[in-house]
């Protein structure tokens, strides 16, 4: 029986992507007869009817690629049921494509948004199956997610050169990894960059925990620190809040993100001339390792062999060092966060890295 199946990214990009389309169409080209459709730009795509017929060849020179050959667009889940000014509902636009395009499944390859549109998507009736990228590694469900290692290698290389030029010049060097709700990314570069402090969104740290640290190495006869903060990490104080409150009262520091800030503060607090370093998007770009090619191929053939066995509404993981399944509905709208009591956690204070609180 042929099977028609609709294959888009949505979200950020990350790497791993391409692998992952790659890893789905050779699996299904080998395990049924199938016709492929690669939709443009995500949900964007599915909501605006831009679509292409795909051939084999479509999926040959893909696997290092870094980023998606079908394009990515942010499209907040919150917004899928507001009719705005364009007067479209999006969802039933969607289901109105997907039967246009004579679909039998839809594969969406995506973070926590994209699962919980898929899930919606679920629910409506179509058959849908996830795939878990992002660079964060906070999908609840899956151990890891592919993306993740390739970034951990980027941002502990930016830690690892920034360790030169700290110890050059005798500085704090703050640098701002990734990960405005998770500290996945931010902990594994740090602890395998050498960082001296670590500070996470779920960890929230006293400012004068941190400039302790710092007067500490500096006893010691240290002459320079590596800070790796997470994009949301935030101060005790900042914990406290609510999400405007929070929002209003960075406005007022007048800068957008946490390095520059927490540099300037850690200057004036210790007298220790610190500098800001932000590698940005570069964490996500760039062929995906060794690692994620073979993770994202696991993951393609895995919803692949899903579609053949028709398990729809499922999302693929790891799961115990094995690829499986799970539910969307048990996953969707879902964050895995870092634990505080975590192997992790518990590997970084035993190395004597600060996260910034009071160790109880």
């Amino acid at each position: 029986m042929k099977r028609r199946i609709g294959i888009l990214t949505a979200g950020g990009d990350c790497p791993g992507l391409n692998a992952c389309i790659r890893g789905v169409a050779r699996a299904s080209y080998s395990l049924f007869d199938t016709e492929i459709v690669g939709i443009q730009d995500g949900y964007a795509g599915l909501i605006e009817g831009n679509y292409r017929e795909m051939k084999q060849s479509d999926f040959s020179g893909i696997l290092t690629l870094g980023g998606t050959i079908l394009g990515t667009r942010r499209t907040p889940f919150s917004e899928m049921r507001v009719i705005g000014e364009d007067n479209v509902d999006k969802v039933k636009e969607m289901k109105q494509n997907y039967k246009k395009m004579k679909l039998d499944c839809l594969v969406c390859l995506g973070g926590n948004g994209t699962h919980k549109t898929a899930n919606l998507l679920s629910e409506e009736g179509l058959n849908v199956i996830g795939l878990p990228k992002t660079i964060d590694n906070d999908i609840w469900g899956t151990d890891v997610t592919f993306g993740f290692h390739t970034a951990v290698d980027i941002a502990t290389d930016v830690i690892d050169r920034i360790h030169t030029t700290a110890a050059s010049h005798g500085r704090v060097m703050v640098i701002e990894i990734m990960g405005n709700k998770a500290g996945w990314l931010t902990l594994y570069s740090g602890i395998a960059g050498g960082a001296d402090i670590v500070l996470l969104p779920e960890i929230p740290y006293d400012l004068d925990i941190v400039c302790d640290a710092l007067r500490e190495r500096t006893e010691k006869g240290k002459t320079f620190s590596i800070i790796a903060v997470a994009e949301g990490a935030m101060t005790v104080e900042e914990a406290k809040m609510k999400k405007k409150e929070r929002a209003e009262y960075r406005a007022k520091t007048g800068f957008s993100g946490i390095a520059n800030r927490l540099a300037k503060e850690l200057q004036e607090k210790t007298g220790l001339e610190a500098r800001a370093v932000i590698p940005g998007h570069m964490q996500r770009g760039g062929t995906p390792s060794a690692y994620d090619r073979m993770l994202s191929t696991n993951f393609g053939v895995h919803a692949a062999q899903l579609i053949a066995s028709e398990q729809y509404g499922q999302a693929v993981g790891m799961l115990n060092n094995t690829v499986s399944h799970n539910p969307l509905s048990t996953v969707a709208g879902k964050t895995k966060f870092v634990p505080r009591d975590g192997h992790e956690i518990r590997t970084a204070r035993a190395m004597g890295i600060s996260l910034g609180d009071k160790v109880k």
